[in-house]
């Protein structure tokens, strides 16, 4: 398998903190390729024999203004099982309700736009609902959980503007984990 070539803006391009407009239908085959690429690309980066004869940063999600297209899509790829993944292509997500329930990951949120090491918690919904399109633009919803309801919250935030490291308190990185359920 041969990895994609994508170029991922790093946290210090100004790129990022665009709002992503709301995407048209039908899809650009150049958009439709880009999804297909994202989807390769974060399978290899958590499949370790990829990772590490690539060199490659696992990662779940992914997207479009991480590439520099301020478009209202993300990609997530989850591993369900051993090298057996649930992918998500989600258009013009918005969230219709979420659990009273905060939850962090315990080892910490990453990104693969943000190259270093941060400390602290980031406080998210346990659960959500979302309407979105599909890559055919039809009108969907879905219920996500536990660390696939962070993922699509991670994304969800590059959308809009927000990397992870904005939702850490600078001054107590870990404000209000009692608060909260580490998962």
């Amino acid at each position: 398998m041969e990895v994609p070539h994508l170029k991922i803006l790093d946290e210090k391009n100004k790129t990022l903190r665009l709002t992503s407009k709301e995407v048209t239908f039908p899809l650009s085959n150049e958009d439709k390729k880009r999804i297909q690429d994202i989807i390769t690309y974060l399978t290899m980066s958590q499949i370790e024999e990829y990772y590490t004869k690539y060199n490659l940063r696992p990662g779940m999600g992914l997207a479009f203004i991480q590439l520099g297209i301020p478009k209202n899509i993300f990609v997530i790829v989850e591993e369900v099982d051993e090298e057996k993944f649930q992918n998500y292509v989600i258009i013009n997500p918005k969230m219709i309700s979420h659990s009273e329930e905060l939850v962090y990951i315990g080892e910490g949120e990453g990104c693969l736009s943000v190259n270093r090491e941060v400390e602290g918690i980031v406080p998210r919904y346990a659960r959500m609902r979302i309407s979105y399109q599909d890559e055919n633009g039809e009108k969907k919803e879905i219920r996500v959980r536990e660390e696939v309801s962070v993922a699509f919250q991670h994304e969800m935030d590059h959308l809009n503007g927000i990397l992870f490291v904005d939702k850490i308190d600078k001054k107590n990185p870990f404000k209000d984990q009692d608060k909260m359920r580490e998962i």
